[in-house]
């Protein structure tokens, strides 16, 4: 548990030290991210961000975890 801990919280460290890249890269306003915008109300759901990273994440974690 300790490892894991360590691990995410490095990760974490990373990705907020790389935000400005990252934000560049345009993560959050993909074609099939769903945004509703109203007077008075706001909906965001990053469908196709969430698909991309969690394929990016499947893809590092199986390549450093064997």
């Amino acid at each position: 548990m300790q490892k894991f801990l360590i691990t995410a919280g490095i990760i974490l460290l990373v990705a907020g030290l790389l935000w400005p890249v990252i934000s560049k890269l345009g993560l959050g306003r993909l074609p099939g991210d769903i945004r509703i915008e109203r007077e008075g109300f706001a909906f965001y759901f990053p469908l196709t961000t969430m698909i991309i990273v969690s394929v990016v994440l499947t893809v590092i974690f199986r390549f450093f975890g064997k």
